[in-house]
C-alpha cells in the first residue's frame, strides 16, 4: 500500500455467503475510521442492457445476474481508484460475487477475502432473503438451479483462490474478524 492512499479491501463469496454481512460488520468495528463502502450491486446495469441466460433444461429465459457483463465493473473500478487516490478515506471496503473474479478490480485490493458457504445453506439463505422481498419459493428454486450455481461455479468459486483468507460463511469467526481488524488498524 503507497503512503497516502487507502487500504482496498475485496470481499467476495457466493450468493448469500455472507459478504454483505461481513462488510457490514467490518464498516461498524471501523466506524470511527468512516471506510467507504462499495457494494457491487449498485453497478447493476439497467435491466434492459444485461445478459439473459437460458436454463440448461427447459425453455425459461432469465436476466443473467450473476454474468461479469451485467455489472459495470469499469465504473466501480474507476470509483474504487478516485476514492483510493483522493486521500479522504483510509480504508475502502469492496464487496460483491465478482470482486475477486475482475482482474483490474483484484489489482487494486491489498487484502482479499472470500466468504465461503455451503450451496445448500446458501440457498436456504437466499430463499429467506427473496421471499421477504416478495419472490415465491418456486421462483427463487428455479433461477438458482437454472443459473446461479451454474454462474457460482464458472465465476466465484475460481476466485476463491486468489484470497489472501477464507472465512467460514456458515459460522462467522471472532478470531478471523480480529485478525482482520487488527490487520487493517496495522496498516492504516
Amino acid at each position: 500500500m503507497e503512503k497516502g492512499k487507502a487500504l482496498v479491501i475485496g470481499i467476495a463469496g457466493g450468493s448469500a455467503s455472507g459478504k454483505t454481512t461481513l462488510c457490514n460488520k467490518l464498516a461498524e468495528i471501523l466506524e470511527k475510521e468512516s471506510p467507504k463502502v462499495f457494494h457491487m450491486d449498485e453497478y447493476f446495469k439497467p435491466e434492459e442492457l444485461r445478459p439473459r441466460v437460458r436454463a440448461l433444461t427447459g425453455d425459461r429465459e432469465y436476466v443473467d445476474d450473476n454474468h461479469p457483463d451485467t455489472i459495470y465493473l469499469q465504473q466501480l473500478y474507476e470509483d474504487i481508484i478516485r476514492e483510493r487516490d483522493c486521500g479522504k478515506t483510509r480504508i475502502i471496503l469492496v464487496e460483491g460475487l465478482l470482486t475477486l473474479y475482475d482482474d483490474a478490480i483484484c489489482s487494486l485490493l491489498d487484502l482479499k477475502l472470500f466468504v465461503d458457504c455451503r450451496a445448500d445453506e446458501r440457498i436456504l439463505r437466499r430463499l429467506k432473503r427473496n421471499m421477504q422481498n416478495g419472490l415465491s419459493r418456486e421462483e427463487i428454486t428455479d433461477v438458482y438451479l437454472d443459473t446461479v450455481r451454474y454462474r457460482h461455479d464458472q465465476y466465484v468459486e475460481p476466485s476463491k483462490w486468489r484470497a489472501d483468507l477464507i472465512l467460514n460463511g456458515a459460522t462467522p469467526s471472532r478470531t478471523a474478524m480480529d485478525m482482520i481488524v487488527d490487520y487493517i488498524r496495522k496498516y492504516i
